[in-house]
């Protein structure tokens, strides 16, 4: 049979008998034959079991079945692929090639609801490289590993041979591995110069383990798949955040300083205030998590989750509040989708019927760690708005400023929902729910030009509602997977998907199985912090075993020195955000997006771009005075030194305070950096 070459402008079809390619731009994408078909359906049973947000989750294929032969037809808005087991059976899928504004969507119809597995093959080169996923924390170049796609605690420790971990999964079943996360997407990009986005909140999971081709599986058929290509990766992020939607900018205050996390009550915050004043500390928020009231369980010291001030805990806060905001300190809260038991938020949205249900329709409760709490059902239009006036009411109205838009991850995929939807389709989506909240809750109060929250889970969808992404509970050590490293191939990551706005907690969080924050790890994560869109600290979830910022008089001083790098930094900073809300070119950058040229950026995943004229390699060993570092081919200026360079490996002093930090000698933002030098080296 004759091959046939039928073409829509940068989408082209190569087909003969029940073969087909697909190339979109140049760029093959599908390559199908009866041997070896690109498309599978079949069916699954799993078993997912949650355990304090954390998944154990096991499937077995009860039939797969590779849909080898095609028909490949052209309709009016692209192309038309009837897909069967064979020549003879009935059509088991139909999948429609729809070329519009020069992408590519893959839809799918015909018997999708006879099948709960789906796996399609996109082609691959041994050569290419792919990143993306959501926001990952372990790798940064995704080729050669498989990637469940799931929002869920990632874990403690992160790599299963570490101490850490063993620990972690002995005593809490929170050990963790490379892949969790709790930011998921269906998304990569790659070095082949195009996106793919699954449309899909289903269980997925992305293997790019062969060399021949990329293998994306999900647990249905898939509404969408959508390809495009594009010239420079900045071309890729541009198109991919005006589909997924981009962040808006920060508030003008979000420049001023730290945003300080402390806690304790009104008394000691404003001793802790006075203090990093006269320490010279440039302070931009309070962060007062516990505002409205604490518990201590046996993980340490925890929250009081219903959402109202706590008067005993924080007396005269509504007055002591507008003082420090007429002093250029805002007030920033904490809050979850989640009600304690015992809590009069539980009671009232249980006799709503606000709260989501057990298969016996009774209130599903969810077990934090020593305490019970209700799920406030989103897919409750009421429930929804009710929850969304819980924090107009008793967090905009009371005066905060922002707060952390904790959680979301737990939703049980045996519960039920008023939307009559499968909570296993809805569990990945629930973030963006969460974050849909707040977004609304903001934006209805008129103020959303002053007021910010801070997200950590997050799916498809989110960009638009999550204000500022922050990269989880980090263990308070030098651990690769889950210590200060981890935060930086997750904000590139999370930067590739249209999260270009990224902090993490200094310090990191987590204390347990003997870890405990030293004032080296601290020094060093306010340093990395110092060239982020924002600084924010954390005294982590046992504040008494950490060492924390103001327990000498060296380390005051280190973050005031600090802090006022990053205010001086704000005019650059400012320039980032806008172009990450008008082009969703993310702040923190990989490498290669600035030198697409050099092959060595793509593999490295602990140095980043601050835009496009700062590059920043954090040490994230301890003990450490030196680091090496690779600067690409152009003409670079230390930092601190002033000292110039060009392209190479170099090892370079790196004293604490003086992380390796370079600015491009033709930089517009040179007098800047020059100040900075000139007014701050050691």
């Amino acid at each position: 049979m004759q091959a046939v070459t039928i073409q829509k402008q940068g989408l082209s079809v190569h087909h003969r008998g029940d073969q087909f390619e697909v190339e979109l731009d140049g760029r093959l994408l599908l390559r199908h034959t009866s041997q070896s078909p690109c498309v599978f359906v079949g069916q699954g049973s799993e078993k997912m079991e949650m355990y304090r947000g954390n998944f154990d989750i096991e499937d077995y294929i009860i039939e797969r079945i590779g849909l080898g032969f095609a028909l490949v037809e052209e309709i009016e808005s692209g192309y038309q692929i009837q897909l069967k087991r064979s020549q003879h059976d009935k059509v088991m899928l139909v999948m429609n090639l729809v070329y519009e504004n020069n992408e590519l969507r893959l839809e799918f119809n015909g018997e999708r609801e006879m099948f709960n597995r789906f796996w399609i093959r996109v082609k691959a080169d041994d050569n290419e490289k792919v990143y993306g996923c959501g926001e990952q924390m372990s790798h940064l170049n995704l080729k050669g590993k498989h990637f469940p796609l799931w929002t869920s605690e990632p874990g403690v420790g992160r790599k299963k041979s570490t101490y850490t971990t063993w620990q972690a999964d002995v005593h809490d079943k929170a050990g963790g591995d490379y892949y969790h996360t709790n930011y998921p997407q269906p998304t990569y990009i790659s070095t082949s110069k195009y996106f793919c986005h699954m449309e899909t909140t289903a269980y997925a999971e992305f293997d790019f383990r062969n060399k021949e081709f990329h293998e994306l599986q999900v647990w249905e058929v898939p509404k969408t798949i959508l390809f495009k290509s594009g010239e420079t990766y900045k071309d890729l992020v541009t198109s991919l955040t005006a589909y997924l939607g981009r962040q808006p900018e920060l508030p003008q205050w979000a420049y001023d300083g730290i945003w300080l996390g402390m806690q304790g009550g009104t008394e000691k915050v404003q001793e802790k205030i006075n203090q990093a004043r006269q320490s010279g500390i440039k302070i931009g928020a309070v962060w007062a998590q516990d505002w409205q009231g604490k518990r201590v369980t046996s993980f340490g010291q925890r929250l009081n989750w219903n959402w109202k001030w706590d008067q005993h805990e924080y007396p005269n806060l509504d007055v002591k509040m507008k003082e420090w905001k007429a002093e250029g300190i805002r007030l920033l809260g904490y809050i979850n989708p989640y009600v304690v038991i015992d809590g009069d938020l539980f009671k009232e949205a249980n006799q709503q019927g606000y709260l989501v249900l057990s298969q016996e329709n009774e209130v599903y409760l969810v077990d934090f760690g020593e305490f019970d709490c209700g799920i406030v059902d989103l897919t409750n239009p009421d429930a929804f708005d009710w929850y969304k006036k819980v924090i107009q009411d008793n967090m905009i109205n009371f005066g905060l400023d922002g707060w952390m838009a904790d959680f979301g991850e737990y939703l049980p995929t045996d519960a039920k929902l008023y939307n009559q939807v499968s909570a296993k389709l809805m569990h990945n989506t629930w973030p963006m729910l969460w974050a849909k909240v707040n977004y609304e809750a903001v934006e209805e109060s008129g103020d959303s030009d002053n007021i910010i929250y801070f997200m950590r889970a997050g799916y498809t969808g989110s960009q638009q509602y999550c204000r500022l992404l922050w990269a989880g509970d980090q263990s308070v050590n030098w651990d690769l997977d889950d210590g200060i490293a981890s935060v930086i191939p997750a904000a590139l990551s999370a930067g590739l998907c249209g999260n270009g706005l990224h902090h993490s907690d200094i310090g990191g969080y987590t204390s347990l199985h003997g870890n405990k924050r030293t004032k080296e790890l601290l020094l060093r994560w306010l340093e990395l912090a110092a060239f982020t869109p924002v600084m924010r600290s954390h005294e982590g979830n046992r504040p008494d075993d950490n060492f924390q910022y103001d327990q000498d008089e060296e380390t005051m001083n280190c973050f005031a020195r600090m802090t006022k790098i990053h205010v001086e930094l704000a005019p650059y900073l400012k320039k980032l955000v806008k172009t990450n809300t008008e082009k969703g070119i993310p702040v923190q950058r990989p490498l290669f997006m600035e030198y697409e040229d050099d092959e060595k950026t793509y593999d490295i995943q602990y140095q980043y771009m601050l835009g496009e004229d700062v590059l920043v390699a954090p040490v994230y060993e301890q003990s450490r005075t030196s680091w090496s570092v690779y600067l690409p081919d152009d003409e670079w200026v230390h930092l601190w030194s002033g000292e110039q360079y060009r392209g190479g490996t170099y090892e370079v002093k790196a004293s604490l305070g003086e992380p390796p930090v370079f600015y491009r000698k033709d930089s517009s933002f040179k007098d800047l950096f020059k100040h900075i030098q000139d007014n701050y080296a050691l």
